[in-house]
């Protein structure tokens, strides 16, 4: 079993496999099955280069919904539409499959003779398609819900020397009419009554989700700056980028399941004095990570990376969470690295990214919802690489990083009626670190104590004592965070208390901590 939570990785899995077993002589099949919206991956079409061998026991199914989490776009999209057969013509083949294929004991033999002459003459009379210019023998489209006819076409394809690939046509969330009516709010649509279709919504208590602030304040800063344009890597709906779509259709741009290509095409709107906005969840933005040194930093364009999904994502499990991001854009030169306490920091740092001359902006935020139900606070512009003290105190300093800095402000709150004195500092920027800050915290305090969504290895604390030691200081750096193993499914309540987190681990931390330096 593979773990795999990124789009367009089946095929080359699948190729790997198969090419495994045929070194050690294994003469068994390798199926790869891949959704229509994977093919807007550029992986998928490097494996398909590799897939020309007639000796590979490979065969490719794929799965076209016309989706992927929302309605795909782009040009294969288009060109499988072409490759659909209509519906008529569609029906019409189900109708003769069910006569001839109802006949006993030559019915099977005559829908597959149908088959044949019907696959000869579409290749004598038309054209061949992209597969079959690519060396893959091609069968479809064919409906992927007759489980009769997949069957017969899969054993058809064992028959074939190379890799084959064949195109099933089927229906997203086939057989629950609220999925079919609504593919995309079912994509992942949590608890709900299966008998009714009713979602089971929490509770509203007025606060948006940091995604939907994130898009109406595109939004307000798009109708005053005409520079501004958003990019999304098929998550329009899932970072709330629709917003800028509906209001700027021209101005906003989905790329597809191809996040290299959202990170260059940014870069080059920003050559041209565009200034984008460009929003990809933090484990997908890993895929664009090269593309981010050579084609944004190197050239120091203002690209303004906003990601979404941050930190601990919860339920969507090992493949989902953010927890790379800190580390992976720290170390490359010219980028600018935040991360902000609640709703208002976040749409100052928005306002902050789109003005002055600066180079690729990062801005981190979590799934979820914000702090407060007042989100749409005046934005200002605020200094580039400063942080704040929310808290002064005397016995330990705490410094946050992101709106885990609340769950910290708990933990404060928490140990201070235990008689412990505890500052609390939100630096905002990982990058630049404001070190003078730090510095001065250093010197006042003996232990120090950073808190941070993300891993621990390279992030907050790394850069706190990296300071700490150029500086000669002699404060004992005490790191709080995602710890360096990879972290499985469940709530975030109960993923941040495994990784000691939560308000309540922290407070421990910190009493335990101030006791020493009471000594």
């Amino acid at each position: 079993v593979l773990t795999a939570g990124h789009s367009g990785s089946a095929l080359p899995c699948a190729l790997g496999l198969a090419r495994a077993k045929a070194i050690r002589g294994d003469r068994s099949w390798t199926v790869a099955v891949i959704g229509d919206g994977s093919f807007t991956n550029g992986m998928v079409y490097e494996t398909l280069n590799s897939c020309t061998q007639k000796d590979l026991r490979l065969i490719v199914v794929l799965n076209d919904n016309e989706m992927s989490i929302s309605k795909n776009v782009g040009g294969m999209p288009n060109y499988f539409t072409k490759l659909r057969n209509s519906k008529r013509y569609f029906n019409f083949k189900r109708i003769l499959q069910s006569v001839f294929g109802a006949i006993p004991f030559i019915g099977h033999g005559i829908v597959m003779g149908c088959y044949h002459i019907k696959e000869f003459f579409k290749r004598l009379l038309l054209h061949t398609n992209f597969f079959e210019n690519m060396g893959l023998y091609y069968m479809g489209p064919v409906d992927g819900n007759d489980e009769k006819k997949m069957e017969l076409l899969l054993r058809e394809a064992k028959t074939k020397n190379g890799c084959s690939l064949i195109h099933m046509m089927t229906v997203k969330g086939k057989g629950y009419a609220p999925a079919e009516e609504n593919p995309c709010l079912w994509h992942a649509p949590g608890k709900f009554n299966k008998e009714t279709g009713d979602l089971i919504k929490s509770a509203d208590d007025g606060r948006l989700k940091y995604q939907d602030v994130f898009g109406k304040t595109l939004v307000e800063l798009a109708e005053k700056n005409q520079a501004i344009v958003g990019i999304t890597a098929a998550m329009p709906t899932g970072c709330s980028m629709t917003f800028m779509q509906e209001r700027f259709p021209k101005r906003t741009f989905d790329v597809g399941i191809s996040e290299g290509h959202a990170v260059t095409f940014s870069g080059g709107l920003a050559k041209d004095g565009a200034r984008p906005f460009c929003c990809i969840y933090s484990t997908f933005l890993q895929r664009g990570f090269d593309e981010i040194i050579h084609d944004v930093a190197i050239q120091n364009l203002p690209v303004t990376f906003c990601i979404d999904r941050a930190g601990i994502v919860g339920e969507d499990g090992v493949t989902h969470h953010g927890q790379f991001d800190l580390a992976y854009l720290r170390e490359i030169p010219n980028m600018t690295i935040a991360s902000p306490l609640d709703e208002h920091a976040l749409r100052n740092l928005m306002f902050t990214a789109q003005n002055g001359d600066h180079g690729p902006f990062a801005i981190r935020y979590p799934r979820g919802k914000c702090e407060h139900t007042d989100w749409q606070s005046e934005m200002q512009e605020i200094s580039i690489g400063k942080g704040r003290m929310l808290k002064d105190g005397n016995d330990i300093a705490v410094l946050s990083l992101g709106p885990i800095g609340n769950d910290a402000a708990r933990a404060i709150d928490a140990a201070e009626k235990d008689g412990i004195s505890a500052a609390h500092y939100d630096m905002v920027f990982l990058k630049p670190l404001d070190e003078e800050l730090v510095k001065d915290v250093a010197t006042k305090f003996k232990h120090i104590i950073t808190v941070e969504d993300g891993c621990i290895t390279g992030g907050l604390g790394t850069a706190v004592m990296e300071c700490v030691n150029k500086n000669g200081l002699q404060s004992i750096v005490h790191r709080v965070g995602i710890p360096d193993r990879f972290v499985k499914q469940g709530t975030v309540a109960q993923l941040y208390k495994q990784c000691g987190m939560d308000s309540e681990s922290i407070k421990e931390l910190i009493i335990s901590l101030a006791g020493d330096s009471k000594k």
